[in-house]
């Protein structure tokens, strides 16, 4: 067993964090107890192939989940890192789209719902290409797996040339933007749709209380919430939002997963942001495989384009969400409309009035951290689910959103606001975004992954080579 092998079984079996042969350098001494704590977190999460997001809430592997618990296993184990992504990039359909949920067949049916069993992903997926050997959801996640695997390569680019880890997700990789750019454009203009709320991520978002309201719920009999075995019911999606969710998904399903037809689709910001930095890490990527990567730069500086002109809003000072079928902008303010920041090319305006925002009363809370939705709205609920909570994930893309833009000094407190919560909440899935009180599933896999890539600091525009700052 080489030096590499030995050190990922350490971190499995006991928990025991070390640092790979990278550029990025070690934790200081005083974050020692948090890197080990946040590395046990990891390694009771795995499974093997992949890391589950919370062995009781969801124990199966998430999409976009899996994406940046790679991006923290990168500083544990390059090749766990690789792993992770390989894992879910094997569950890919024909037709290019990588689902948001693996189901393990070591976990029951009744663990979770939707269950394989509702999806029916290799029978009702047929027509898109589902692998028949796993079974998945059939909807997708933010597209952030490009981004994951660049920074993943970064770490220890020696393994990763050795394994050929870029050379064998990198056609998978594009396979997955073409999906999207090809068979999700629904409003003709160039950015991405999704067409449930469970795609973008931000499942119980106020920002979908308005397309959700012309979907007829599932009745309540047909199915069997799982979530709230595990889950406060304060905290969770209503019985009625969730049975649009069931009916959504359903309709979707007995469609053939089919992308024209939905009743939602909805144009949103953070989604199309991420598909942007993906767009330029995969650019990367085929530079580092020896091909050309500036068509992918000039289709992110195009979708950028776009995104501002479908989906800037000056007076909220931010990115609105659009819903296509009820005929435009959807005026509430959500962390999606931040998360843009992410992107250097950004006109200057639109970058300096999205750090006024972020800075302003709807989304200056208490901790430190960014509430998922706007603290003076009329939804906002400091409690439940992706209505008002800080997250961890969307903490990072901030703080890689303020780096990219010269404001090192917010994102020096974003980050310690970041680690803080992430230690005194036993890295929560999500946290009151004023007292920081713990919410969701305890011991959670991105927040305990992206605690560790904050520990270590990466140089942001070093590892993604975005020195440029946004455009004049």
């Amino acid at each position: 067993m080489d030096r590499t092998a030995q050190l990922t079984a350490r971190v499995t079996e006991r928990g025991i964090a070390y640092d790979p042969p990278s550029s990025s350098p070690p934790p200081a001494p005083s974050a020692a107890s948090l890197h080990v704590r946040a590395a046990r977190v990891l390694a009771a999460n795995w499974t093997g192939g992949s890391t589950v997001p919370s062995r009781s809430l969801y124990p199966h592997q998430w999409s976009w989940d899996s994406a940046f618990i790679a991006i923290g296993l990168r500083h544990l184990s390059p090749l766990r890192a690789q792993t992770e992504l390989e894992t879910l990039l094997a569950a890919q359909w024909a037709d290019g789209r990588v689902p948001h949920i693996v189901f393990s067949p070591s976990v029951p049916l009744d663990a979770y719902f939707p269950s394989p069993d509702f999806w029916r992903s290799s029978t009702a997926g047929r027509p898109a290409g589902a692998p028949r050997t796993v079974q998945t959801s059939g909807i997708v996640q933010p597209p952030v797996h490009a981004l994951a695997a660049w920074l993943v390569h970064r770490a220890d680019p020696v393994l990763s040339r050795a394994r050929g880890f870029l050379a064998r997700v990198y056609p998978q990789l594009a396979a997955w933007h073409r999906y999207l750019l090809h068979c999700r454009d629904l409003g003709g203009g160039g950015l991405v749709s999704v067409v449930h709320p469970w795609e973008q991520g931000m499942d119980n978002s106020p920002c979908w209380d308005g397309p959700l309201a012309r979907v007829t719920p599932a009745p309540a009999h047909s199915f069997r919430r799982a979530d709230l075995d595990h889950g406060a019911a304060g905290d969770r999606p209503t019985d009625l939002d969730y049975g649009r969710y069931v009916r959504l998904a359903a309709d979707y399903r007995d469609g053939g997963y089919a992308d024209r037809d939905g009743e939602f689709a909805v144009e949103d910001p953070s989604f199309n942001a991420l598909l942007i930095a993906s767009e330029h890490a995969l650019a990367r990527i085929a530079a580092e495989l020896g091909a050309p990567g500036t068509a992918r730069h000039a289709r992110a500086e195009r979708l950028t384009a776009a995104l501002v002109e479908r989906l800037w809003d000056d007076a909220s000072g931010m990115f609105l969400c659009r819903d296509l079928r009820g005929g435009g902008p959807i005026r509430e303010r959500s962390v999606s409309g931040l998360v843009p920041l992410l992107l250097p090319g950004l006109p200057r305006e639109v970058a300096g009035a999205l750090l006024g925002t972020l800075r302003g009363p709807h989304f200056a809370a208490r901790t430190g951290l960014v509430p998922s939705y706007d603290l003076r709205g009329p939804a906002f609920e400091p409690n439940r689910y992706w209505r008002g909570p800080a997250w961890f994930n969307t903490a990072w893309l901030v703080e890689r959103g303020l780096r990219a833009h010269g404001e090192s000094g917010a994102a020096d407190a974003l980050r310690g606001a970041f680690l803080r919560t992430a230690r005194e909440s036993g890295f929560a899935e999500y946290v009151d975004p004023d007292t920081g009180e713990a919410c969701g599933a305890p011991g959670f896999g991105w927040t305990a992954a992206l605690t560790l890539d904050l520990l270590h600091g990466v140089d942001v525009a070093r590892e993604t080579g975005e020195e440029g700052g946004n455009r004049g």
